[in-house]
């Protein structure tokens, strides 16, 4: 679609979720008075700044239901947050919100060149987790044959891989990584013995030197796929040229906002990104902020698509850890680690406080080829490692050499970091 066409599309969609909202929810009416606003003051696409955010704590605070702007009678599916930073957050669904979403993911596997020859293995949780099934039903509206393994029994999943000669993965990036791992001590090669050409990653943070390593150790391509659970799930993802994720503007209108002062950014500059879902029925969205730190992409893609782009996640400005007054994202220090040859997979960040003073440990398994007996070595690259994280960082990081296998492995998300402060 032209863009100017596609801005128009949007700001119609904006308009009648406005109207809706401020005559049938008495949440958002009560916020949008508040701001002074109402729908008839939106009178383009950039008065969408005129209307009020909204954030998690909102949707905790109206939990379970209070938020849904149509009846238990429309709701055929409900998902759930996981609740590990606070109560969970529920979203409902009518028929329509599940049928763009299986629309969104059957665009997003498309432009990876996933069809009905492929035969793709979800990896993802099935269950109140949105990942599994959001892939499930976009793989079926392509033609592909799907394989509904879910996470654990790793064993059991690369046989199915074989078995049934599985051509695409959904997981997340620290799953594929464990399923290499337990391939090589089941004495499967991946590259050679499977028929696996793909790979749909996310639910957590990688970068593009985790994405190096997948693909080169496993002889696949990776894709980076973005969704959250309060969006709908999984949506959006790369097309075949990797150079940033397509996002369907008639389901999704991105801002991408100045962090200190929420005030718009032009394209291309990273800032915190808020989102409007333009078609959502049950739990309608309007500038939800997401956490998530990224930019929309200028140009175009070389693929042909018009649809905007947006930059791999750097970050979220609620996972940020502000050490001795410097912010540190995990991301930034897992892209650190990638570009030292001798480091393996896995590591776990551990912060502590002394007195007054913030301190972190890094730990990092060392690849079996570069670990060594000899003290000195070890001595060396530790060193080595802790140089290049204060390069990067700005910020001193004691670091600590794992044997390979050592650190604990997750089937799930991978739990990277462990804040032990005492505030």
């Amino acid at each position: 679609m032209p863009k100017g066409d596609l801005k128009d599309l949007q700001y119609r969609s904006l308009r009648a979720l406005a109207d809706k909202l401020y005559d049938f929810n008495q949440f958002y009416r009560g916020r949008m008075k508040a701001a002074g606003v109402r729908p008839d003051d939106i009178r383009s696409l950039d008065d969408i700044v005129k209307l009020p955010f909204m954030t998690k704590e909102d949707l905790r605070e109206n939990y379970p239901t209070k938020m849904f702007t149509v009846p238990n009678s429309e709701i055929v599916r409900f998902h759930a947050s996981s609740g590990t930073s606070g109560k969970p957050t529920v979203v409902g669904y009518t028929h329509n919100d599940l049928e763009y979403w299986t629309e969104a993911l059957a665009r997003s596997l498309t432009s990876v060149g996933i069809g009905k020859d492929d035969t793709l293995q979800v990896s993802y949780g099935y269950g109140l987790f949105t990942g599994g099934l959001g892939l499930h039903y976009g793989a079926e509206r392509v033609g592909a044959s799907v394989v509904p393994s879910s996470t654990g029994n790793t064993e059991r999943q690369l046989e199915l891989m074989q078995d049934l000669d599985v051509t695409a993965i959904a997981c997340t990036p620290s799953y594929i990584i464990h399923m290499n791992t337990v391939a090589k001590r089941m004495g499967i090669d991946i590259k050679r013995d499977t028929c696996l050409k793909k790979a749909i990653l996310g639910a957590e943070p990688w970068t593009s030197g985790m994405r190096k390593h997948i693909e080169e150790s496993m002889g696949i391509r990776a894709y980076d796929i973005y969704g959250t659970s309060e969006q709908a799930g999984p949506m959006f993802s790369e097309c075949e040229e990797t150079n940033g994720i397509h996002v369907g503007g008639d389901i999704m209108l991105i801002e991408i906002l100045d962090r200190d002062t929420l005030e718009p950014l032009e394209d291309g500059n990273e800032g915190e990104m808020v989102v409007t879902m333009l078609k959502k029925e049950a739990m309608p969205m309007i500038r939800f902020r997401v956490k998530d730190v990224a930019s929309l992409m200028t140009g175009d893609c070389a693929c042909g698509r018009t649809s905007p782009r947006l930059s791999r996640i750097t970050g979220r400005t609620d996972d940020m850890l502000i050490i001795r007054g410097i912010n540190v994202f995990p991301s930034q220090i897992e892209y650190t680690l990638m570009r030292i040859p001798e480091v393996g997979d896995q590591y776990l960040i551990a912060i502590t406080r002394e007195g007054a003073l913030d301190n972190m440990l890094l730990q990092v398994e060392i690849r079996q080829d570069a670990f060594s007996d000899k003290v000195e070595d070890m001595v060396r690259l530790r060193a080595h490692i802790e140089t290049e994280l204060r390069r990067y960082l700005n910020i001193a990081v004691t670091v600590e050499l794992k044997a390979p296998g050592e650190l604990p492995r997750f089937e799930g998300k991978a739990k990277r970091v462990m804040d032990k402060r005492v505030y």
